[in-house]
């Protein structure tokens, strides 16, 4: 799409902490690193984040918070922004979902969606 004035693309990469989990104790640690891209034509700040978490046995949980890892980065046409953070499941799968809530220097507020994206300890999935 071109002439796309807000565009902000998101990327997740998520790995397994079999160092921080306990299967025993039903606690599987996963992190996961986001690069946040604005692709658009606009500079724009993340003002907030909100996420979805499933896992396997159907629990699902909500966060809203304002940043990243109390940051709001401020990205300009073509800038990226990237962290690291970690999530605790009760199954050895689920997925994360989410959007970041954006305001472009213009003014304009928008939705940034961050992809689904799936946590499973190796070898649990083919």
């Amino acid at each position: 799409m071109s002439g796309n004035r807000y565009n902000i693309r998101v990327e997740v990469e998520s790995t397994y902490l079999e160092h921080q989990s306990e299967p025993g104790q039903q606690r599987y640690v996963f992190a996961y690193t986001i690069t946040i891209r604005n692709e658009g034509e606009v500079p724009a700040k993340l003002l907030a984040r909100h996420w979805v978490i499933t896992d396997a046995n159907g629990h699902v949980r909500e966060t809203k918070g304002d940043g990243v890892l109390g940051e709001q980065p401020h990205l300009r046409p073509g800038q990226g922004f990237r962290y690291s953070s970690h999530v605790q499941l009760e199954a050895p799968v689920g997925a994360m979902q989410g959007s970041y809530r954006m305001i472009a220097d213009d003014g304009a507020h928008f939705d940034a969606p961050i992809p689904a994206f799936r946590l499973a300890i190796p070898g649990m999935l083919h």
